[in-house]
């Protein structure tokens, strides 16, 4: 870990998990298209705690896989 990787690596490497990801690089649309990992987990309340124990000054939180119906996302 701790290298940069592309969003196609991201998924590719961490099928189905939630993604701390340090200095992402984004488009105009703030879309992440590569960054640095820094951890990752299936566990979503695992990746908010290390965010928080890191102290990142820049990081995105991803989730590589398909969310289910019954979950809402809100920015």
């Amino acid at each position: 870990m701790n290298h940069l990787m592309t969003m196609k690596e991201i998924e590719k490497e961490f099928r189905d998990e939630w993604v701390l990801v340090e200095s992402p690089k984004t488009n105009e649309s703030l879309e992440v298209e590569s960054g640095t990992v820094v951890w990752h987990s299936q566990d979503r309340d695992e990746v908010y705690r290390k965010a928080i124990e890191f102290h990142l000054k820049s990081f995105a939180m991803l989730y590589t896989g398909t969310l289910p119906q019954d979950v809402a996302v809100i920015l």
